[in-house]
This record gives structure tokens, C-alpha cells and sequence, in this order.
């Protein structure tokens, strides 16, 4: 039987709402624990390295090596600590606000909950660190051999983009967890269940 005109023809499940409450919680689960991780290891490592005296873990492949970074991830953009701090504060807005709501796939749960500890954790830094408030430079001591220095918020803002652009690109799911059809804006939804009540062709 035909909806009315004007009605909507579905309204979402109770599994639909338990899946979204779901994917939200990996996404608060996953930006805690890399916010977490992000602070611990910077609080250990002023408290315990002095600058420019190095500490090897793995000979040359991995050291140590207290900075502060007045710029982005990688020590990008020194000279403008105030603006990537706002921009900061507006990218997580826009992903909480405007991009969790629409989870549908754990994936992309994940990869938010990422980007978020990144930038929450070098925003945190910007806000608390001197030289001031917005102006605060952040702690890096991870190097690898020809690599900018960065620190575990970086790694974390690396693995989103990794995730995003294998869920976008190779995967081609969407946010809402539809994957969309190579070349087209088909979109490819499971086939209805026999005996769900929808007329056949």
C-alpha cells in the first residue's frame, strides 16, 4: 500500500537508533583515548627531556627530541599560532555538530574520533602552553630520519586522513555508511527481505 502524499514512507528503526547512539559512543571512545594519550605523553616527556639532548629508542630510526612548535602539525605555518588555533576551535565544531550526527559506519566513526584527538590535542596545548592563551606552542619529541618532528595529536590527525581517503576513495563508502556505486551517484542498498510486505516487480 502506497503512502500518502506528504508522509514519510520510513521512519527509523529502534536498531537504526541503538546503531547511531553506537557509532557515537567509538567516536567519544576513540577522541578521549587519543586526547588522553596526546596529553600523558607530552606531560612525561617536558617533565622528563631537556631540549636539544636527544634520546634514542631506536638508534637512528626513533629518537626523542623536545621543541616547541608555534605552528601546525609537522611545524607547519610557525608565524600563525592564533590562526590555526580558531581554525581548530571551527573544525571540531563542524564535526561534532554537523558530522557525528550522520554516522553510519564505524569507519568513519573512527577516523572523526581521530581527527578530533589530533586537533583537541594541539588546540589544548595552543590554549594552556606559553607564551599565552590561543598563542601556546605545541609539544612535539617523536623524530624519524628526514621527517619534521611531531607528537602522538599528529599521528593521530595522519590516521584520520588515511582513513578518510580509504573509506572515500578505495571503499567509496559514504559518511552515512552507503557505498555509493564507482563512476555514478547510484547509491547501492541491500536488497528488501523476502516477506517484508513490499510489492514485487
Amino acid at each position: 500500500m502506497q503512502a500518502a502524499r506528504g508522509t514519510p514512507i520510513a521512519q527509523p528503526s529502534a536498531t537504526d537508533l541503538t546503531r547511531g547512539r553506537q557509532l557515537r559512543w567509538l567516536f567519544v571512545g576513540v577522541a578521549l583515548a587519543g586526547l588522553v594519550v596526546d596529553v600523558i605523553t607530552k606531560v612525561v616527556v617536558v617533565a622528563q627531556l631537556e631540549p636539544y639532548q636527544p634520546v634514542r629508542l631506536l638508534g637512528e630510526l626513533l629518537m626523542l627530541r623536545l621543541i616547541r612548535n608555534p605552528g601546525a602539525a609537522f611545524s607547519l605555518g610557525e608565524n600563525f599560532t592564533i590562526v590555526f588555533a580558531l581554525l581548530s576551535v571551527l573544525v571540531l565544531g563542524f564535526v561534532v555538530i554537523r558530522l557525528v550526527p550522520r554516522l553510519g559506519h564505524p569507519g568513519w566513526a573512527v577516523a572523526l574520533g581521530l581527527l578530533c584527538a589530533g586537533v583537541s590535542g594541539n588546540l589544548t596545548d595552543r590554549i594552556f602552553r606559553t607564551p599565552g592563551a590561543l598563542r601556546g606552542h605545541v609539544v612535539d619529541f617523536l623524530q624519524l630520519p628526514y621527517w619534521p618532528i611531531f607528537n602522538v595529536a599528529d599521528m593521530c590527525i595522519s590516521g584520520a586522513a588515511t582513513l578518510i581517503i580509504i573509506l572515500s576513495v578505495v571503499k567509496n563508502v559514504g559518511l552515512d555508511g552507503v557505498r555509493y556505486t564507482y563512476g555514478s551517484k547510484a547509491k547501492t542498498a541491500p536488497k528488501p527481505a523476502v516477506g517484508s510486505g513490499q510489492d514485487e516487480a
